[in-house]
């Protein structure tokens, strides 16, 4: 089986896995009691703090772990909007965004509070005048995806944050498809708040984390809730985080070698499906700084991707329509809604996404049949 959906889930690296087994053996207490066992996985947490402090660059007291990367979500943008709903009625968010980040603004607009869908141009990208416009007095809270999971493109996030922290707007960001995968660093991005997830990066499922500024202030969503200092309830899962911890160390480790291995593969790649000419669409931008090498929105006229999907599965290769956190449904996307005019052409969308131990051979392969599906 040749595995190119690797933005949908990643398989867990062998170090991840001995480390989920070893902290299940030797850590199994809970981390909130007081006896040795019980101390013993706290010191692991702590341990597994400090060194996501050192990737990510923020306070280890400022690291919260959750289930995943729309729990993440949901938890920060609630626990931010909490603490700062006193200061206006008006929040900004894009246009293709996950759908736990559109769920939790549907949510606010019930119950009366404003919100600006910014619109992307054809590249999915934010216009920077676009997002300074819709900006009003009493604008208190904004969320932008670091880099989108259909077609790869990154926001300029760092631009946007000096646009909001220049009118005191909280700034939190999606950053389930950056975070070990491009550089990183909190400071750096001018966000306040990010959220990440495990299985996006050959950790294991179930398993992720918010990432708060040092100034950050935050209002717990479940009052009484005394774990993680009243951020989420529920007794700690000590094996999936020092997992998590350890598969997303082995990505910063080699991070620059495989950003550029990957922007390698996919060049080869897109070069492999050239005698397609212009019946080939390449979504996203076509500038690096603004593109994650690890995804690739492509369109074939005259073929759906649903198609393509299910004709590459006969040969047992596994792609996607577009996020798998819109399974069971057949209808387009809000990303495809946001960058076609039609029906027909959000229909021909389909997405290969591939991991550093993706070969060029198998990604060749997946281009050659491609090729043969597209002539039939």
């Amino acid at each position: 089986m040749i595995y190119l959906d690797y933005a949908a889930t990643t398989p867990m690296s062998d170090g991840a896995m001995e480390t989920w087994v070893k902290a299940s053996h030797y850590y199994f207490g809970n981390s909130s009691s007081l006896h040795e066992a019980g101390n013993n996985a706290h010191e692991l947490i702590k341990t597994c703090k400090e060194r996501f402090s050192s990737m990510a660059g923020c306070p280890s007291e400022r690291i919260f772990f959750t289930s995943g990367g729309s729990e993440s979500n949901l938890l920060a943008l609630e626990s931010l909007y909490l603490a700062n709903k006193h200061r206006g009625n008006h929040v900004i968010t894009s246009s293709i965004e996950h759908p736990s980040v559109h769920s939790f603004f549907n949510r606010l607009e019930k119950s009366g509070v404003e919100v600006t869908y910014l619109p992307v141009g054809s590249s999915g990208l934010l216009q920077l005048e676009e997002v300074k416009k819709a900006i009003r007095p009493d604008t208190f809270l904004a969320s932008i995806q670091h880099v989108n999971s259909e077609i790869g493109v990154i926001q300029p996030l760092k631009q946007l944050g000096e646009s909001f922290k220049e009118k005191g707007i909280v700034f939190h960001s999606d950053c389930v498809q950056s975070f070990g995968k491009i550089p990183f660093h909190l400071s750096s991005l001018n966000v306040d708040a990010v959220s990440v997830s495990s299985h996006k990066l050959n950790g294991p499922k179930g398993v992720g984390a918010v990432f708060l500024s040092k100034d950050t202030e935050w209002e717990s969503v479940y009052p009484l809730t005394t774990h993680q200092h009243g951020f989420r309830p529920g007794t700690l899962n000590t094996p999936g985080i020092a997992a998590f911890t350890h598969a997303a160390a082995e990505h910063y480790a080699r991070l620059s070698e495989e950003l550029a291995a990957a922007w390698h593969k996919r060049e080869l790649f897109i070069q492999a499906l050239s005698s397609l000419g212009d019946r080939l669409t390449v979504e996203g931008s076509p500038r690096k700084e603004e593109q994650s090498p690890w995804i690739a929105g492509l369109a074939i006229h005259g073929v759906q991707g649903q198609y393509m999907l299910l004709s590459l599965d006969r040969f047992q290769i596994c792609i996607s329509t577009g996020s798998a956190c819109q399974s069971g449904k057949l209808d387009s996307s809000s990303v495809m809604q946001a960058i076609y005019q039609s029906e027909q052409e959000r229909l021909r969308f389909f997405r290969v996404s591939f991991g550093k131990n993706t070969t060029l051979e198998e990604l060749l392969l997946a281009a050659d049949k491609i090729l043969q599906i597209a002539d039939e």
